[in-house]
């Protein structure tokens, strides 16, 4: 075996080792991260709404026009979302739901108002999709209500391990 065979071969376990440590990493702190940007992108925008509600409104009367809502509706829904829906992602409770709706906005966002904002948006879209396709994780309020419920329900033979 020639050094180069032996480099490579060296270079090639040390990257297997590598994944094989990434793929130990637990769903439920990928998800607890999922959670935590999706919070942060929305409670801050939520926040930053009602810190001059007065430039909310005049934004959604002339800038953020959403088609089929009176702004000042917009702005109060849009706020409300931001600010609810991502303590609920955070906490983990109705986490699918939450972020659906969450995503709902975005699409509105991306489509009516900054169609040029989509490298943000897809950003978004990627942590929150994968809250959507495979839940809150094991650290989560959903996790902890459909554990109590299994284990309420009587004769339950069947769980399914939705929280991962």
């Amino acid at each position: 075996m020639n050094s180069a065979t032996s480099g490579y071969l060296r270079a090639r376990k040390a990257i297997a080792k590598g994944i094989t440590l990434l793929d130990s990493i637990p769903y439920s702190l990928v998800a607890l991260v999922a959670r935590a940007a999706t919070f942060t992108v929305f409670w801050r925008s939520g926040t930053q709404k009602l810190a001059d509600w007065n430039s909310t409104l005049l934004l959604f009367e002339n800038v953020y026009r959403v088609p089929l809502l009176p702004p000042h509706a917009a702005a109060y829904m849009a706020a409300t979302l931001e600010l609810s829906g991502s303590v609920l992602v955070l906490l983990g409770l109705m986490t699918r739901l939450s972020t659906l709706l969450l995503l709902g906005m975005v699409f509105v966002i991306q489509t009516f108002i900054f169609p040029n904002a989509w490298p943000d948006h897809i950003q978004w879209f990627a942590f929150m999709f994968i809250l959507v396709a495979r839940g809150p994780g094991r650290l989560s309020l959903d996790a902890w209500i459909w554990k109590l419920g299994n284990r309420n329900a009587e004769g339950s033979s069947t769980t399914v391990d939705a929280m991962r």
